[in-house]
This record gives structure tokens, C-alpha cells and sequence, in this order.
């Protein structure tokens, strides 16, 4: 278990593995997450909460989520929107 683990944060001082970011969810909506790499940060869509991400270790605790402003999410929406379109 210890050696999966370390295999998936590895490669987490670029950003976050691929594997993790599809594996994690809201520990208060239980809904999937989305990391953004502008404020590298896992983004709950559904709550509109943003968790941080120190050291490429994703902090889920509640008290360390942040809500996130109405225009903040158009902006992560907007670059979302972008990366997409550049696939």
C-alpha cells in the first residue's frame, strides 16, 4: 500500500498525477475534483471549494478549503474551457 502510494506522488512536483486527480473526491460533496494548474489546487465544482496543494500533497481537510468567489470560477471555467479546446 505504502509503495502505491509514493508511486502516485512521485511525479506530484509538476502538478498532480493524472491517476490521483481521478481517484480523489470532495471530503464534503463527495463529488470528483478538478485540479487547476493556475492556482495549483483542486477545485470542487459542486461547492464551489478550493483545496491547496503543498509539497504535491493535496490538503482535503475542510477548514483548509477556501471558497471560491463567483469570478473566480468563471475564470477557472474559462481556462478550463481553453485547455480544452487546445487538446
Amino acid at each position: 500500500m505504502v509503495r502505491a502510494s509514493i508511486g502516485l506522488l512521485i511525479g506530484a512536483g509538476n502538478g498532480l498525477s493524472k491517476t490521483l486527480s481521478e481517484i480523489l473526491v470532495c471530503p464534503l460533496s463527495k463529488q470528483p475534483l478538478r485540479y487547476c494548474e493556475e492556482t495549483n489546487s483542486l477545485i470542487s465544482e459542486a461547492i464551489g471549494v478550493s483545496f491547496p496543494i503543498k509539497d504535491g500533497i493535496p490538503c482535503l481537510v475542510p477548514k483548509d478549503g477556501k471558497i471560491i468567489e463567483a469570478d473566480d470560477m468563471s475564470k477557472t471555467d474559462d481556462a478550463a474551457d481553453s485547455s480544452l479546446k487546445n487538446d
